[in-house]
């Protein structure tokens, strides 16, 4: 996303990560996850899914308290906002980030998610619908909005800088990501906090169910045998921050957003456009906003849901960008291992992609092991694979033909 006819821009860099997933709390006990070789997944708790025929999820088994807000604050929060929380407290603790020492309105948020508190308001009409009485009053429905976590996130690091919460299904948070690089390269901000969070809630697990994406066992991206997804929820979040000024602060770099790219298939609501080009335009764009050659990308995160559409397309995607360099191209989907975590999933992949090239291994594809013809890529799986790479991309796609790539680079 260079804006034309400016050369030169400030470089963005990351400076603390956290997350959270069916793995558990924190980025160790991600990368101990990507690392393995198993999936996290269990039978939903969270809701019925009584008359359903998949019953598996990589639901979270519990969520720590904020240690920034008081707990009457909290009582409004949703699961959504929440899990937002862990993520950003522990990415702020990693940069060692004092927001009094800053002007605050230079700090942006951008905080992506697909439903926002969507699990609370279910439940509340859930049970104002069965109750005999009047149900009372849950103060969580003021975190219904798509935009409630990046609320609660701006509203408690005290972040006056610029906002927003993009909700474009599964890219969200890879374009929250692409958006904060995108402030520190002009200059609207020195440091943002982007990430992304979605928390399962019973319209998407019902939703994917009806559409028949759902697979009843755990997934198997990239397989000969795919037949869907499972879903996940989760929360990552990464400190950006303008290179000279975490250098000023004296704080450890951990990688950089080299570039980023996006792109709208335009076509269908949900189906991805069958040849990829949307996805490879996006690819495309990133690779030349990074000023990165396709040689130079030595790991690639796929989006790998594991359905029979998305897999197929992306990897024909990858081969219309990377031409002969997609056979030594290192792929992985990590999505076997943490579910699909929709609106956090992009944020998520970007910090497992920060990961693999800082520890220098490729994550197996957990659940893959037959490839898939129609998927010619050099995929990893069976086990970690061991890499030299500095640079590579975190592929992510929503429904609508939403495409966003990120281009990294480790330090």
């Amino acid at each position: 996303m260079r804006s034309p006819g400016v050369p030169d821009r400030r470089r963005v860099v990351v400076t603390g990560m956290g997350a959270i997933t069916a793995a558990g709390g924190g980025v160790p006990a991600l990368e101990t996850a990507v690392r393995g070789t198993t999936h996290r997944f269990r039978e939903v708790g969270l809701f019925s899914t009584e008359g359903l025929r998949v019953h598996i999820a990589g639901e979270i088994a519990s969520i720590p308290a904020s240690h920034r807000t008081e707990a009457r604050a909290q009582r409004r929060f949703s699961r959504s906002d929440r899990l937002a929380l862990v993520a950003v407290e522990e990415a702020l603790d990693q940069s060692r980030l004092d927001v009094a020492t800053v002007p605050r309105e230079r700090i942006g948020t951008a905080i992506g998610t697909s439903t926002g508190g969507l699990l609370e308001t279910e439940s509340y009409f859930e049970a104002l619908l069965s109750a005999e009485t009047k149900t009372a009053w849950d103060p969580r429905l003021l975190s219904t909005t798509v935009g409630a976590p990046g609320d609660v996130v701006a509203a408690t690091i005290g972040a006056l800088g610029p906002r927003m919460s993009p909700s474009t299904a599964c890219s969200s948070g890879a374009i929250a990501i692409a958006m904060g690089a995108a402030w520190i390269h002009s200059g609207a901000a020195d440091i943002v906090v982007a990430g992304g969070t979605d928390a399962l809630c019973r319209m998407t697990y019902s939703g994917f169910h009806a559409l028949q994406a759902l697979a009843p066992a755990p997934c198997r991206p990239f397989d000969r045998e795919r037949c869907g997804l499972t879903l996940g929820e989760g929360a990552g979040a990464l400190v950006l921050e303008d290179e000279a000024h975490a250098r000023e602060r004296g704080v450890p770099i951990l990688g950089e957003v080299l570039g980023a790219g996006m792109s709208c298939d335009a076509e269908h609501p949900t189906a991805p456009n069958a040849e990829g080009a949307g996805a490879s335009q996006a690819l495309a764009a990133a690779l030349d906003d990074a000023r990165t050659k396709p040689a130079d990308v030595r790991y690639l995160n796929a989006h790998g849901t594991g359905t029979p559409q998305n897999d197929a397309c992306e990897a024909r995607a990858v081969r219309a960008v990377f031409g002969d360099h997609t056979d030594r191209l290192p792929v992985s989907s990590t999505k076997g291992i943490t579910g699909h975590l929709l609106g956090a999933a992009g944020a998520v992949e970007a910090i497992i992609t920060l990961l693999a090239l800082r520890g220098g291994f490729a994550p197996s594809t957990v659940g893959l092991h037959d490839p898939d013809p129609d998927c010619a890529l050099d995929l990893v799986f069976g086990k970690p694979r061991t890499i030299d790479a500095s640079i590579g991309v975190s592929n992510s796609y929503g429904f609508g033909g939403n495409n966003c790539s990120l281009v990294l680079r480790a330090t």
